[in-house]
């Protein structure tokens, strides 16, 4: 609302603390509404569309190398091809044949099907690795391909020394399957990221290649998408995608947003609503002035955060890589041990060697290359879903300690507009009675209170009477004729007006209702009171939800708020907030996360990341919440499509459940290379257990598939949240 509407309206006092209805705290507000001009008021919103942006991009996947998430595709091909040379290499190895007791039959030149296919595999599947490892290697930061490389090319070598000369045993067969199985963790590893944000890039494909531009003559002229400039009023028929962010200036539709928002339900769009690149027009003609074109469009804006998570890495990440590099170390360290201690027991000969080779094959950590990433491709993927848009890992990592919530309140636990939120009756009748002949009263007005009124009908499903002889009084309220009765709608003033004495039940529910920081509205009849309505920021019907959720995880609900005490007292009663903290300047917000931060408090913010900015920077979790082309912000780092605080219930739940799938695999993946080390260097060769190359490998892969199952495993991390039972 302008100041100049505020003057015209009628004499309803909503006689809020200048703090009250902060709104994202964009301005203060000394309201006295008077609601008696009713000539099509509309409040719009300034709409301010943040898109995010990569402000920096870290190598992704292992250690130092470079990038190659977008090899998927390459890796898919090398893995089949491999696979398919790895069969002949497995079924012609004398180990496996012992091993599972079979024979092949031979033939001439049976005897090369071995080292032949096993050099092709080397040549065609490994080779990638050892180019993956030169950027660790010149960086002197060895991690998982300086791990993989070292692996596959001792058994290379070792094994190409055993086809010339009587040495022992060859690793041919633990070779390719060790190069298939990197193979294909790398191409599941790329592919999971990839299905991670496939919804997503579903996204892409909704934008039209063309745009129909209104021109001054009113005829219109099609256009390339890429042609629109700010300011363009473009003509969106029913059925077409919108071809830019924008705000409707002509026309009324219902458009589905539902996989940018997740809302399944078409959103009504009218004169001065905002419509997102990519949604779809359903029924009516629009005319929207485009607002946003190309890179600057929301669903841009989503794009650029989701590769920008999937770059980004988390300190389980991190630690993974750092493992890698230790085990680099290790395996070098163990086999000069073994090394030293084998030929001082029984002289430098090729059972030394043999032991040499075997540790360092052993010490390829299959299970850690995908340990980590694929748990974090498969909660990247679960978060999308619900809505949540991981903009930076360590935010959701760091989501799993968070032991304090600060929710901004307007727009967050409310939504940001006025509605009836109770109602007293007099006489016999019925709530939905009076509720129904108020809003017909109300019928013409397009007033925030009419606005108000319509909303408690529509969430009701009744059906609003017809009204005549509709009239303004000005500066006091408004009357019409319903079922043949003139009714008024008003505030204090209109009492004044009519001489209207409150009953002791209304004049105690207006007591009431201003304790709380709501405002009350009457329905007259023969000037008496027959209802009395109070009116304030609706609280979302998920907020107390979220409150008692968050309470039985064990965390702690506050809420910031510009508005007044009173009024923050009474949201902070009805949803169960454990603090609250009001009449807040936007500028202190942040103060106030650092006030519960000093108290030793992992704090997690969550608002609009518009005014909220530094708070959301300060906080060690910060939640932007919004909705169509607020979603992207560069403040938070996570993004929540929706105005759900639910969400923040999933986020938490989705974070610890992350962390413990990644601690669990780093404890198989890592657990095997401990246990199995020593065991290939000898250390229990006294008492006749010795580790071979084939029993490694097969603990190595066994290894593998349970970190692989474990991840998958995540997926069974129940993140829905029923409103009614809050399961």
């Amino acid at each position: 609302m302008n100041q100049n509407e505020l003057e015209q309206s009628d004499g309803v006092e909503m006689r809020h603390d200048p703090t009250v209805m902060d709104h994202g705290d964009h301005q203060d507000h000394n309201m006295q509404m008077d609601h008696g001009d009713h000539e099509g008021h509309t409040n719009r919103g300034n709409h301010t569309d943040h898109i995010g942006h990569s402000g920096h991009e870290e190598a992704g996947g292992h250690g130092a190398h470079v990038d190659h998430s977008g090899h998927e595709q390459m890796f898919r091909r090398k893995f089949w091809i491999s696979l398919f040379l790895t069969i002949p290499v497995l079924l012609y190895s004398q180990s496996v044949q012992k091993w599972l007791s079979f024979s092949m039959p031979d033939f001439l030149g049976s005897n090369w099907i071995v080292p032949v296919f096993s050099l092709i595999v080397f040549l065609y599947g490994g080779i990638p690795f050892i180019q993956m490892a030169i950027p660790e290697f010149k960086n002197r930061k060895p991690g998982m391909m300086a791990l993989i490389s070292l692996a596959i090319s001792v058994a290379f070598v070792y094994s190409a020394a055993t086809t010339f000369f009587p040495i022992g045993e060859s690793f041919y067969w633990e070779l390719v399957t060790l190069i298939v199985i990197m193979l294909f963790g790398h191409w599941m590893e790329m592919r999971s990221v990839r299905r991670a944000s496939s919804a997503l890039d579903e996204l892409a494909k909704l934008m039209p290649d063309t745009a129909e531009i209104v021109l001054e003559d009113g005829k219109t002229k099609t256009v390339k998408t890429t042609e629109l400039k700010n300011g363009d009023i473009i003509l969106v028929r029913p059925g077409e995608n919108v071809a830019a962010d924008g705000e409707v200036v002509e026309g009324e539709s219902d458009v589905n947003e539902a996989l940018i928002t997740g809302e399944s339900t078409p959103v009504k769009k009218q004169p001065g609503s905002p419509v997102i690149a990519g949604s779809i027009n359903e029924v009516g003609s629009l005319r929207v002035r485009v607002t946003a074109t190309g890179n600057d469009t929301a669903l841009a804006g989503i794009m650029r955060l989701v590769q920008q998570a999937q770059q980004s890495k988390s300190n389980t990440q991190l630690l993974a890589d750092k493992a890698a590099a230790w085990l680099f170390y290790a395996a070098l360290g163990v086999a000069a041990l073994t090394a030293i201690f084998w030929t001082i027991a029984i002289g430098f000969n090729v059972e030394v060697l043999k032991r040499v080779v075997t540790v360092l094959v052993i010490a390829c950590p299959h299970a850690l290359g995908l340990a980590i990433p694929l748990v974090v491709a498969i909660s990247t993927t679960m978060g999308a879903k619900n809505g949540i848009l991981v903009r930076d890992r360590l935010a959701l990592e760091a989501a799993r300690n968070v032991d304090i919530v600060v929710f901004d309140k307007t727009g967050t636990l409310t939504e940001g507009k006025f509605g009836v939120v109770s109602i007293a009756v007099e006489e016999a009748n019925g709530e939905n009675d009076v509720l129904a002949i108020a809003a017909a009263v109300e019928s013409d007005s397009e007033h925030l209170i009419a606005k108000s009124f319509f909303s408690a009908v529509k969430e009701r499903n009744l059906n609003v009477p017809s009204a005549s002889q509709f009239e303004a009084i000005k500066g006091k309220g408004i009357r019409a004729v319903v079922n043949q009765k003139m009714y008024y709608v008003g505030g204090p003033r209109l009492l004044e007006t009519q001489d209207v004495k409150l009953s002791p039940k209304v004049e105690a529910f207006t007591k009431s209702a201003g304790e709380k920081g709501q405002s009350v509205v009457y329905l007259l009849l023969d000037s008496k009171i027959q209802a009395a309505f109070a009116l304030a920021d609706v609280v979302r019907k998920e907020s107390k939800l979220a409150v008692q959720e968050l309470h039985n995880m064990g965390v702690e609900v506050a809420m910031l708020t510009g508005d007044s005490k009173k009024v923050a007292a009474a949201v902070a009663d009805q949803l169960g907030i454990d603090r609250y903290f009001a009449e807040v300047l936007p500028g202190d917000k942040d103060i106030k996360i650092a006030e519960l931060q000093k108290g030793g408090k992992h704090v997690a913010m969550v608002g609009d990341g518009v005014n909220d900015a530094p708070a959301l920077i300060r906080a060690d979790v910060g939640i932007a919440i919004g909705s169509g082309t607020d979603v992207a912000v560069e403040s938070a780092g996570l993004i929540l499509v929706k105005n759900n605080p639910l969400d923040i219930v999933r986020i938490i739940k989705l974070s610890r459940a992350t962390y413990k799938k990644m601690i669990q695999n780093l404890i198989w993946a890592t657990g095997y290379n401990v246990i199995a080390l020593p065991l290939a260097a000898g250390v229990l060769a006294p008492w006749g257990i010795l580790l071979s190359p084939a029993v490694g490998a097969l603990f190595m892969s066994l290894s593998t598939i349970i970190v692989a199952i474990n991840a998958q495993l995540l997926k069974r991390t129940d993140l829905k949240l029923d409103m009614e039972t809050g399961n």
